[in-house]
């Protein structure tokens, strides 16, 4: 759009800029602008050229207007005898640039293609952003689910520390990508450290990087997470699992938000936002020593609670209904409709191993059931028979036994990350006899 109050500039501006394969609407004044704009007379424009001294408002403050009206849309202010105090306020306001007559063509046209550009990008920006909350939004309507949600758009966009407690596979990482979009770091790095499956040897490494020769096979300089994260947000998973020295060289960080490679001695700053996520007790933790309480104190800014799938059954449908739809696209496999029966038999398990076993379920279930409809009879017998162990609903003697064993074993499996010889070390039981009771259960086994 082309707002200005003299017409053999704008016809020479409309008839230069069609020659560049621009479609263009104008306007004598601003007053005209505006009416086009809000009216959607013509089409929506991707850009305005606005003139500032017009009779009637000058273009300062239509471009106030146009700001409040189209945040979006960028403006490039046009003057023959401007001051340098009316550019500085237009760009003050929010103006992309300006350009002062008489108008350079070469000048003009590029200014033109670099605010259409940034337009461009922004756009995209904001259509990944909204794409990434919908990849990593967190299911369900019930009363805990929306005081989460209602708790990461509070926490958000502040800078303040998070620690997320909760059961294995409840979707703990789920709700630190959740914060991450939705703050101001959205745009940085988001880091993943999964603490529990780093070698104790190699965890100060991969968390601070190494200087070549620090050790035995540093053959060159390794940049750690921490340092990949600045001007991001690091998310801690499974915090529990490190020793008492990463704890303390991390205490550090979040104190002083620098740190030296392992075998350096340059300091590196960093601006890092940490999350952090445990499946077990931290003050059972520290009062057996092996977590610190000055790092739990430090961490616990922001605490945030997961609850477990069997707090908020009233989910369970929606999300078996989204997986199912998901692996359905995934694999270009046709819809499929899961049967009232089988929902109710989902909603009636326990599932200890919460939204992460039913998202397995449902996506075997989609790859294994070869009819539209998945019904109660695809499910395993573990899950018909758990559901059937519920209160309320009679149950054998043995039922009751196998669903207590099951139960206890992937509550175990979970917390030993699904190695059987150190779960089989945990609950005093041969691997071969552990590995057998998995089968006969039918525990399927999580494989990273």
């Amino acid at each position: 759009m082309i707002v200005d109050d003299e017409q053999p500039i704008r016809d020479s501006l409309a008839g230069l800029l069609a020659d560049e394969g621009y479609a263009t609407q104008c306007a004598a004044d601003g007053e005209e602008g505006l009416k086009a704009l809000r009216g959607g007379q013509g089409a929506d424009p991707d850009l305005v050229l606005l003139d500032i001294a017009m009779p009637g408002r000058n273009g300062v403050d239509i471009l106030e207007e146009v700001r409040r009206a189209r945040p979006e849309l960028p403006v490039v202010m046009m003057s023959g005898h401007a001051t340098i105090e009316t550019a500085v306020r237009a760009t003050q306001l929010g103006a992309y640039d300006f350009i002062e007559k008489p108008l350079s063509v070469e000048k003009l046209l590029l200014t033109i293609q670099h605010a259409l550009d940034r337009s461009r990008l922004e756009r995209e920006n904001l259509e990944l952003r909204a794409r990434a909350l919908r990849a990593h939004e967190i299911l369900g309507d019930s009363a805990v689910i929306i005081s989460l949600k209602q708790q990461i758009e509070i926490a958000a966009p502040t800078n303040g520390w998070v620690l997320i407690t909760g059961e294995n596979g409840t979707g703990k990482e789920l709700v630190a990508r959740q914060i991450h979009v939705q703050s101001g770091r959205a745009d940085g790095p988001f880091v993943e450290v999964n603490c529990a499956a780093i070698p104790e040897e190699l965890i100060e490494s991969e968390l601070f990087g190494h200087e070549k020769g620090a050790f035995t096979g540093a053959v060159q300089q390794k940049i750690g997470k921490f340092e990949l994260a600045d001007r991001g947000t690091i998310f801690l998973d499974e915090i529990a699992d490190m020793s008492l020295k990463t704890q303390a060289k991390i205490l550090r960080i979040l104190q002083e938000h620098k740190f030296e490679r392992v075998g350096g001695t340059a300091t590196i700053e960093v601006d890092v936002r940490v999350i952090a996520a445990t499946n077990k007790s931290l003050e059972k933790e520290i009062a057996e020593g092996r977590f610190r309480e000055d790092l739990y104190y430090r961490l616990n800014v922001i605490p945030f609670h997961v609850p477990a799938l069997r707090e908020r059954r009233g989910d369970i449908p929606a999300l078996a209904r989204a997986f199912v739809e998901e692996f359905c696209r995934e694999s270009g496999a046709r819809p499929k409709e899961l049967a009232a029966r089988a929902i109710a038999r989902l909603e009636a398990y326990p599932w200890p191993g919460n939204v992460r076993e039913l998202r397995n379920l449902m996506e075997r279930l989609v790859l294994m059931t070869t009819g539209p409809r998945i019904v109660e009879a695809d499910l395993p017998d573990s899950v018909r028979a758990g559901a059937r162990s519920e209160p309320g609903d009679p149950a054998t003697l043995d039922e009751a036994r196998k669903s207590f064993e099951r139960d206890y074993l992937m509550a175990r499996l979970e917390e030993h990350g699904w190695n059987i010889s150190r779960t089989a070390e945990a609950v005093g039981m041969a691997r071969e006899s552990l590995s057998r009771k998995i089968r006969q259960l039918g525990i399927e086994v999580q494989r990273d």
